[in-house]
């Protein structure tokens, strides 16, 4: 037997011979096992969490594909940072970090205290008439995205998003990298009505029409967003540093495809924190063979579903570790 094999039987003993039924704890045995099998620890460490919020503007949003205006993304920003947004409140709650990154947001930088500035444009090109960004646009995107991710010493990461018409870059990118169809996965983002969402599934057809087949990375620089490239490189950078990353709604699951098959083994660090309302959604992480823990009906993202997520998280690492055994508690086990 291979030590990863030995260590993988140990793990699923320690699991099976807690106080319990086999198998009594459902998915939370499964989130413990992929706790320890991501630190190599039979007693892993799930204490601290960081959210990190990527910003960004889309020159998509000139074609009126979202329902809010694009100056809400600069204003959302500073809610954050000023503690009244939903992220910022769920932060407060849970017990995680907060941090937020201006990956490109519409107009001057911000100079604003507490905020990391790694701008890499005022807002992407629009993706109508060509692509979002250049190639090294992208690049520095996924390589900023990876420095973040990798730096700090949390034991779980949330990458949550702010950008005015990103579900409409999310559902371009999810159609380049799964070939499903933009009447499936273009949905209502921010409240659209339904002459709105047809107007938005009109306008994405046409951009997406600009293109044929593209590899992944071709795929995140016509179409994607800063953030959304950002966001796949902290995945990435986290997971190459062994932390679990919580993939929170529709955007993400975007970035979070991105990034698998940019770099598939940053598969295993991910756990996906719920199914979001977003009508692409479902389509995104069936392309990831993901289950998500919970379905709360929401579709504001910010991490906010990932930061909901968190809890499970911590307690499937204390079952491992504070759990007692038949033998330790003395009590009988199945016969």
């Amino acid at each position: 037997m291979t030590a990863p094999d030995r260590f993988a039987s140990a793990l699923q003993r320690k699991i099976d011979f807690k106080t319990k039924p086999l198998g009594a704890l459902g998915r939370i045995e499964t989130l413990a096992a992929q706790i320890a099998m991501l630190q190599g620890s039979l007693t892993p460490r799930m204490k601290t969490c960081q959210l990190t919020i990527f910003a960004a503007d889309h020159g998509i949003a000139a074609e009126g594909v979202s329902a809010f205006p694009q100056e809400v993304t600069r204003q959302m920003v500073l809610n954050f940072l000023g503690g009244g947004a939903a992220a910022s409140v769920f932060a407060r709650s849970v017990g995680a970090a907060l941090r937020v990154v201006d990956a490109g947001v519409a107009g001057a930088p911000f100079g604003a205290e507490g905020l990391i500035e790694r701008r890499i444009g005022a807002g992407t090109a629009n993706f109508l008439t060509g692509a979002a960004m250049t190639e090294a646009q992208c690049q520095a995107a996924l390589a900023a995205g990876r420095e973040l991710g990798a730096d700090g010493d949390w034991d779980a990461v949330a990458f949550g998003e702010m950008g005015i018409a990103n579900t409409a870059a999310a559902a371009a990118l999810g159609h380049k990298l799964t070939g499903v169809g933009l009447d499936v996965l273009t949905g209502r983002g921010t409240g659209l009505d339904d002459a709105q969402l047809v107007h938005k599934r009109t306008v994405l057809e046409r951009a997406a029409a600009r293109t044929g087949d593209l590899a992944p990375a071709q795929s995140l620089a016509e179409y994607g967003g800063f953030e959304i490239a950002m966001m796949a490189g902290a995945m990435q950078g986290a997971a190459a540093a062994r932390r679990i990353v919580i993939v929170d709604g529709f955007i993400a699951t975007a970035a979070a495809l991105a990034a698998v098959r940019l770099a598939p083994e940053t598969r295993g660090a991910m756990v996906f924190a719920h199914r979001s309302e977003e009508q692409g959604h479902r389509v995104l992480l069936e392309a990831l063979s993901a289950e998500p823990l919970l379905a709360l009906n929401l579709r504001l993202g910010e991490g906010t579903g990932a930061l909901l997520a968190w809890p499970l998280l911590k307690a499937a690492a204390d079952m491992l570790n504070e759990m007692a055994s038949f033998e330790d508690a003395g009590v009988t086990g199945p016969v």
